[in-house]
């Protein structure tokens, strides 16, 4: 079962770059939960590793947009970003070094910030972004 399914009406911003790397975020979530509680720490930390570096990449492509189009917001947009990831990382090191364990309160926590961050945060950008031609 899923943790998280996107939906347009949810989550959508209406620049189908974001849009999609959301949805990927999602499924990537999702796969990490799946794997929690199995007892593979090698599965669960590649879904991990690979989960945070594609959140590190969606965070610079939405930064990238909202810099080159002149968004008032960016600099509040990022510090979001950056504490989101500083969190992660914290949590990454403590797992590879067998000092935490990655369970459904934590992946719970990053749904709960996608669902606080993208239909709060994120879909004030839409418009603007999609004013600047991207749609």
């Amino acid at each position: 079962m899923s943790l998280i399914t996107w939906t347009k009406d949810q989550f959508g911003t209406n620049v189908s770059k974001h849009d999609q790397e959301h949805q990927t975020l999602f499924d990537m979530l999702n796969a990490l939960h799946a794997t929690v509680g199995t007892g593979d720490r090698k599965v669960v930390g590649d879904k991990l590793d690979g989960l945070i570096a594609y959140v590190a990449k969606h965070f610079a492509s939405e930064e990238e947009s909202m810099t080159t189009h002149g968004y008032a917001s960016v600099a509040a947009h990022k510090v979001e970003h950056e504490k989101l990831v500083a969190t992660c990382v914290d949590l990454q090191k403590k797992f590879h070094a067998g000092q935490a364990e990655i369970t459904p309160a934590t992946t719970t926590f990053v749904k709960d910030w996608l669902v606080g961050h993208i239909p709060v945060i994120d879909k004030q950008y839409g418009p603007f972004l999609n004013g600047k031609g991207l749609a």
